[in-house]
């Protein structure tokens, strides 16, 4: 069977569990990583993929590994080694959900900074895939408490990051410790010659692929992101329905349940929404798509597949609420605005650890996508009067309002009240369905542009890169804060193990790691001015060559030494982790601190330069 052949999953022999859930989650057909994969796999095959983020290989390996899985034997099967623990998390979730009808099933994502006790319970009682960071499954390994003798698959999930992030020595030895039995699939953004020697020594007779990244343009479309953190996702899509100046809209969502549940609690805010998923019949189907044409219903919320072929001039605005699995996926969702020449509207939500398939969408359409900032509380009100104005206007220019001139006249002479009384309670009367004042609400400081880690907003990293040596970092650049960290010379400390583990721990991409500079007992890095209440607490808590960070605000001199001095203890109104968190993290932070590590920078002075997750 040829890749061209190739138009569903049924096609391609997976367990009838897993393909279950794949018909749930909405996929329609796979797409050509996924074609290219499955088959080998299935078939025990080794594996040299080369594919760019987005391209669906979570799924291109996960369905045909899950799919000759032996539920009944509660022992590692599958290995996935990540290079951040985000990327871990990820996979372990998509597993999670292609296995939620094998019954038993049990995923553990293992990475640093996760509490050891934890993941000792769960791999004691038994797990079938371990997916994690190349150090802390080396730490398990090291301690006995992961065994892989019994393994069937190990994943190398973007090997070439893995190896700028110097991890590839580690994962080396990782599968040392796998039986030569087990089949290995590799995955790479890119092949450099390290890569291609790992595979070489590792994988026995692989198939190998090259998925080649298509162009699209779609520059008549305006793309913006939110980034989803403080406000829930529906209170966020209901503030931008108010503000946004749109005709007719697609949400698209993952699931065929997603769309009627969301539907419903639009239609409760008073929207003209219906949903459109894969269930409907066709009459039921064509009635829907009817009303978005001619403007009784303006909101339409569907999967993937439903939208299919869907083509209705009235459509400005495209709605991703849930993120597509694969760049070519959001190209066609967008795709049904700003059709024949018009323009068109498309907002993405993205959440903190869907971020690489932001940048893989944005090299695939060879656009940016602006962060936008959500509408405040404020925003909605000023909209509302602005529009109730206008209403007022229409009013006044194209009715007749001879006989209630006269009604109004009469009541003022009948009640002697003042007409800016009588106005303001008509004005009540219409607007008591959807009111002008709201409610006050707290605001949550939701500005994408402000707290997510956007490596394009810097305007070109040269600046920060050029940091370097005694001379600089006097004072912190405008927009960063001085911290002060409890780890020094004399624990062994480096530039490089200080970016990677707050690169890694708190999700910041390395250019937004300022100066680092290093005492005997402590480090001042700078980081930005805005980082979040939460990120701080949990940095509080990070372990670098044996000392937790205990991060605090630096309110002293830079430059100054503290040679002989002890490392100064937090004062009672700062953080610390409670007892049970220090020991958890006490217990993995032997090995994991020299592997967190993000560059081969030699200077003991500046950030290093040239890091990126």
């Amino acid at each position: 069977m040829s890749i061209e052949t190739i138009n569903s999953f049924a096609q391609l022999a997976l367990a009838p569990a897993i393909l279950q859930a794949v018909d749930e989650v909405g996929y329609e057909s796979p797409s050509p990583i996924q074609a290219e994969s499955i088959p080998p796999l299935l078939a025990g095959r080794d594996l040299l993929g080369q594919a760019q983020t987005g391209t669906g290989k979570t799924a291109a390996f996960a369905l045909p590994l899950l799919s000759r899985l032996d539920v009944s034997q509660a022992y590692p099967q599958i290995l996935v080694l990540t290079p951040t623990r985000e990327l871990a998390i990820q996979v372990a979730e998509a597993m999670q959900t292609y296995a939620r009808h094998l019954k038993g099933f049990h995923v553990l994502p293992v990475y640093g900074g996760q509490g050891m006790s934890s993941q000792l319970r769960q791999l004691k009682r038994g797990v079938h895939a371990v997916v994690g960071t190349p150090g802390r499954i080396l730490d398990h390994l090291r301690r006995g408490t992961l065994v892989l003798s019994q393994l069937r698959s190990v994943v190398l999930d973007e090997a070439d990051e893995m190896l700028r992030m110097g991890f590839i020595d580690d994962v080396e030895e990782i599968l040392k410790h796998t039986p030569s039995s087990r089949q290995v699939a590799l995955f790479s953004a890119t092949m450099p010659s390290v890569i291609r020697q790992v595979a070489h020594r590792h994988l026995r007779d692989p198939i190998e692929i090259h998925i080649k990244t298509k162009t699209a343009t779609v520059s008549s479309i305006n793309q913006r992101y939110w980034q989803v953190t403080g406000v829930h996702k529906l209170d966020a899509l209901t503030r931008m329905l108010e503000i946004e100046d749109f005709d007719a809209m697609l949400i698209f969502v993952r699931t065929k349940t997603s769309t009627v549940e969301l539907s419903e609690k639009l239609e409760a805010r008073g929207h003209a929404s219906a949903p459109l998923n894969g269930d409907m019949n066709q009459i039921l189907r064509e009635k829907t798509i009817e009303g978005l044409r001619n403007g009784t219903i303006d909101i339409v919320i569907a999967t993937d597949v439903a939208a299919r072929g869907l083509d209705v001039e009235r459509i400005s605005h495209v709605i991703n609420y849930d993120i597509p699995t694969d760049t070519e996926a959001y190209v066609h969702r967008i795709g049904r605005t700003g059709r024949a020449g018009r323009k068109g509207e498309a907002i993405l939500f993205v959440s903190p650890r869907e971020r690489r398939m932001l940048r893989a969408i944005e090299r695939a359409t060879h656009q940016t996508i602006s962060p936008m900032k959500l509408p405040s509380h404020a925003d909605v009100v000023d909209r509302r009067i602005a529009q109730f104005k206008q209403q007022l206007n229409e009013t006044l220019e194209a009715q007749d309002l001879d006989f209630f001139t006269d009604l109004i006249a009469q009541y003022q002479e009948e009640y002697d009240v003042s007409l800016e009384e009588i106005c303001a309670a008509l004005a009540f009367l219409v607007q008591r369905e959807r009111p002008l004042l709201l409610p006050a609400a707290p605001e949550v400081p939701f500005n994408a542009a402000d707290d997510f880690d956007d490596s394009r907003s810097s305007g070109g990293g040269g600046r920060r890169n050029s940091r370097h040596g005694d001379d600089v970092g006097n004072q912190p650049e405008p927009g960063m804060i001085r911290y002060r960290i409890e780890v020094g010379r004399t624990h062994g400390v480096q530039p490089k193990h200080i970016v990677g583990a707050i690169a890694n721990e708190a999700n910041l991409d390395s250019q937004y790691i300022g100066h680092i500079k290093l005492f005997d007992h402590f480090s001042t890095v700078d980081l930005p001015a805005d980082l979040p209440a939460e990120l701080f607490q949990h940095l509080q808590k990070v372990w670098v060559c044996g000392q937790q960070l205990q991060i605090s605000v630096d309110n002293k001199p830079s430059g100054g030494s503290d040679r002989g001095r002890p490392p100064r203890r937090p004062s009672r109104g700062e953080y610390r982790g409670d007892s049970r968190d220090s020991r958890d993290s006490r217990d993995s932070r032997d090995s994991r601190d020299s592997r967190d590590r993000g560059s081969n920078d030699r200077s003991s002075d500046s950030r290093p330069r040239g890091y990126r997750r």
